[in-house]
């Protein structure tokens, strides 16, 4: 399988959004509530928007500058955060079934 998942950009936009694209060229605006609405090390994301916007590309997701990332395979996939192992690999099985060749 292609390392699909990696973060090649992302760029903040309002409301918690980011235009992010990954390594297979799949780009698309993704919200991020849902990953920065808890607290603990999402909190200052959370309560300030221009730390919001601070998010850079490290180790091939978004990251901020306090050590906050988001896996990119949630990014990617659509995965709620918390996913479970089941979500987890009804995701990656949807993924290897569409790179299968097609039948002939």
């Amino acid at each position: 399988m292609r390392d699909l998942a990696k973060v090649t950009t992302a760029v903040p936009l309002d409301n918690f959004l980011a235009r992010v694209s990954f390594a297979d060229g799949t780009e698309r605006d993704i919200d991020l509530w849902p990953y920065v609405n808890h607290g603990g090390i999402f909190e200052q994301i959370r309560r300030d928007p221009a730390f919001f916007a601070s998010l850079f590309i490290e180790n091939d997701t978004i990251t901020w500058p306090n050590g906050a990332d988001i896996d990119p395979d949630v990014l990617y996939f659509g995965l709620p955060p918390h996913a479970s192992e089941e979500a987890w690999r009804a995701a990656l099985a949807t993924q290897l079934q569409a790179e299968l060749p097609a039948a002939q």
